[in-house]
């Protein structure tokens, strides 16, 4: 019998807690392949000091300091402990093969796919993504999320609301849209339900959680309401809603 895995991830001020993209990306996982786990709740401000005492792995900032990210599974079935949410997606593949959601040999490709292709649509607007995930922390964890990223991107961050709307809407309106239409069924592999799509959906996710709920419902209105579909589909698919 599968003993309990242990996810951890970020917590907010919003009912039902979850919302940052990258640990929803294992969360999706581990319901969709019907793994027990739990979740520990870690505030934004106390990460590096929660993964150090586990002896979870550092990566680099950009200016060569050590960071700890989130999430992070601990699997007592293994020993593993495991950074990074590709990675801990790859293991889960690769040690619960059941119900892969890297299928026909796809891991490499998706990986590109979430590490280089989507990506490139979501930065350009994240200042604005990050300001509205500000809004649902506590003060003390908002003044450490500050400091850490403006690491990566200068400050001020609030300052070009309607031009990251307007390369956001034209990411997902065009680029996004078109890799679907390439394909004949409803997932980003045709008729093969992938690890694709659940990156995609984690993200839609993070803004739905996060956004205005005047923000959401534009989102929801781009190319006849496909990605709020396709949040909703993902998330049953997983067993999350």
């Amino acid at each position: 019998m599968t003993q309990t895995l242990v996810l951890y991830d970020i917590v907010s001020d919003l009912p039902g807690i979850s919302w940052s993209p990258n640990p929803a990306k294992p969360r999706f996982v581990l319901s969709y392949k019907g793994l027990p786990f739990v979740t520990i709740w870690v505030e934004y401000a106390d990460i590096s000091t929660a993964m150090q005492a586990i002896g979870a792995k550092a990566d680099k900032r950009l200016d060569g300091t050590d960071v700890y990210p989130i999430p992070v599974l601990s699997d007592p079935n293994t020993g593993a402990l495991i950074t990074d949410s590709l990675e801990i997606v790859s293991y889960l593949e690769k040690t619960y093969p059941e119900k892969p959601v890297f299928p026909n040999n796809s891991e490499s490709l998706i990986r590109e796919f979430n590490s280089t292709h989507l990506d490139q649509i979501i930065t350009p607007s994240i200042k604005s993504i990050w300001v509205r995930s500000t809004e649902i922390m506590s003060p003390r964890s908002v003044k450490f999320f500050t400091k850490a990223r403006s690491i990566d991107i200068a400050l001020p961050w609030d300052k070009s609301y309607d031009e990251d709307w307007a390369l956001l809407e034209k990411g997902y309106k065009n680029t996004v849209y078109d890799w679907y239409q390439k394909t004949d069924g409803k997932w980003f592999m045709g008729d093969t339900f992938s690890y694709a799509d659940i990156v995609v959906a984690c993200y839609l996710l993070w803004f739905k959680r996060v956004v205005r709920e005047d923000e959401w419902a534009k989102i929801s209105s781009w190319n006849g309401g496909k990605w709020a579909q396709l949040l909703a589909d993902v998330e049953k698919k997983c067993k999350l809603a």
